[in-house]
């Protein structure tokens, strides 16, 4: 045979090759196939389409009270995606198996691409690295030093809306989206960076914090556009990349590349900032924001300590900036504007929360730390948002080997048979169902949709402990658990407390008359009616028994 007879060979086995790597799936039975879930949407994008959509919720309220943990759903040609929210099997997923069930490709490498290589673009070794050297920064001990620093932040915030609401004959329309995203902004700032953004007592926009608070909003609308980033290559330096995707004729992507751009140059400037302070030494750091005592100089200076094996490079230290302040605003203001919504809703708990820290604060003193984590229905009202609004719905994982996933209850197959455990093929997409574990009825209760505080004051359902549901944080899945649980998650639940005292101590809250809608994204958020932009309008007046 010539030698074009062979290329043509070699060219036609690698269009096979290609095709079989991509359809292959298709003809080849999957033990996944036994599992019961609904009929895909189309064969384009199975189910994956309606799941991203930003007004999805019904559908995973379907899969929550319709399926007994596990579901199958149909994924883009073919492809078979795995739905789980059987405490049991995410032990598996989440503990047991984590370095089995990775995080998935698109998010690891769209989050290196938006954020630079930080804590949520890692894996394995690499991602162990980093999360023990930031472990200690997020201890109590330095929880407790940051309590000063929320009161001082939080008082600005009083003092803003205040001088928005006082001499007026009514409630004041005001976005509490925008107040919780400054505010947490601004905390962040302070205690995690040594960094002013935004004093909040004048509308001084931040472009910064203008850049975070548009960031998930606007990577909703690119979400079916995120799965197929793996597969562009890395071609040239980031520099080079940059310029690529700035070539790139579409206006979402556009605003995209303008917010990485904003956050990245931001957090370049404040790392750079901060190690020269470090190099000039304490005095120089005492004549900052946050006197030295905040989370990233004892990052940095842990990591000056550390041995040569344990260093993080520069390039993971500014990652670390723009992660710790998009993670920190963008979650704990989602969870607060939910928790103000409800509080707005239903005016007779507002009104005994508002009673209970009024109580714990007789003279306006700042609540000190032990009393901040021991007031009961402070934390109940806490807890239950993020059980039943957990600001996160679902995270992605890939499996990178075959695994079996055992189950908490046999189920009934497609095909009728029992199924106590389930082997799942490796390259199988799985899917946490973080809220519906949280809403899960089998554990919850057959109140689990409805918001009731009151279910944190006495003992929890034997049906809860007894699922030992794989959280880190009260038998709740918000925050995940195992080795990717959020690193955070005692300082969100810090700030949430000491927002909600300085501003239920001052202020009165009620519902617009503005139809506000939650889109499901990445980190859900508020807007008004059909409007995309971020935005979650309420009435705020002046608490009339303040003694001012």
């Amino acid at each position: 045979m010539s030698s074009f007879t062979y290329a043509l060979i070699a060219v036609f086995c690698g269009i096979v090759w290609l095709f079989w790597k991509a359809f292959g799936h298709i003809f080849v039975k999957s033990p996944l196939d036994n599992i019961p879930g609904p009929p895909r949407e189309s064969f384009l994008y199975g189910s994956l389409k309606q799941m991203l959509d930003r007004h999805a919720w019904p559908l995973y309220t379907h899969l929550t009270d319709s399926y007994p943990g596990i579901v199958r759903l149909a994924g883009p040609l073919g492809h078979r995606i795995l739905y789980v929210f059987d405490p049991v099997a995410l032990h598996s997923i989440i503990v047991k198996d984590q370095y089995v069930f990775e995080e998935a490709a698109f998010f690891i490498k769209s989050n290196k691409m938006n954020f630079g290589p930080g804590l949520l673009a890692t894996l394995g070794d690499h991602h162990r690295k980093q999360r023990k050297m930031l472990n200690p920064v997020f201890s109590i001990a330095h929880m407790r030093r940051m309590v000063p620093i929320f009161h001082e932040v939080t008082h600005k915030l009083q003092q803003g809306i205040e001088a928005r609401v006082a001499g007026r004959d009514g409630p004041v329309e005001l976005d509490m989206l925008n107040w919780m995203s400054r505010t947490a902004l601004e905390l962040i700032g302070q205690s995690g960076l040594g960094y002013s953004f935004d004093p909040l007592v004048a509308d001084s926009a931040d472009e910064f914090g203008t850049a975070i608070k548009e960031f998930q909003p606007t990577i909703s609308q690119l979400q079916l556009l995120r799965r197929f980033i793996p597969y562009i290559p890395d071609i040239g330096t980031p520099w080079l990349r940059s310029k690529i995707a700035g070539l790139i004729p579409n206006k979402t992507v556009q605003k995209l590349k303008m917010i990485v751009d904003t956050m990245h140059e931001r957090a370049v400037a404040i790392y750079e900032e901060k190690k020269r302070m470090l190099e000039s030494g304490d005095e120089a750091l005492k004549q900052k924001v946050g006197e030295g005592k905040d989370l990233m100089s004892i990052l940095l200076r842990a990591n000056m300590e550390a041995s040569e094996e344990d260093k993080l490079p520069e390039e993971e230290l500014t990652a670390q900036v723009a992660t710790f302040i998009f993670a920190a605003m963008d979650t704990t203001s989602t969870a607060l504007a939910i928790t103000l919504s409800l509080l707005a809703e239903h005016p007779d708990v507002q009104e005994k929360l508002r009673k209970e820290i009024l109580e714990a604060s007789p003279n306006g003193e700042d609540l000190a730390y032990d009393t901040l984590v021991s007031l009961p229905y402070l934390d109940a009202v806490c807890r239950e948002t993020l059980r039943l609004h957990s600001p996160v719905t679902t995270v992605f994982r890939e499996t990178r080997k075959d695994a079996v996933l055992p189950l908490s209850e046999p189920i009934i197959g497609v095909d009728g048979s029992k199924i106590s455990e389930v082997l799942v093929p490796k390259d199988t997409t799985v899917v946490v169902g973080i809220l519906s574990c949280n809403r899960n009825k089998a554990i919850w209760g057959e109140d689990a949709l409805e918001w009731k505080p009151e279910r944190w004051l006495n003992n929890l359902p034997g049906s809860v402990t007894e699922a030992k549901i794989p959280g880190i944080y009260s038998n709740l899945m918000t925050f995940l658990g195992g080795g990717r649980a959020c690193i955070g998650f005692k300082f969100s639940q810090l700030e949430m407390k000491v927002v909600l005292c300085q501003l239920l101590s001052k202020f009165t809250l009620a519902p617009s008359k503005k139809p506000v809608v939650w889109n499901l994204s990445g980190i859900r958020f508020p807007s008004v009616g059909g409007d995309i932009k971020a935005s979650l309008p309420m009435m705020v007046s002046l608490y009339k028994g303040n003694a001012d």
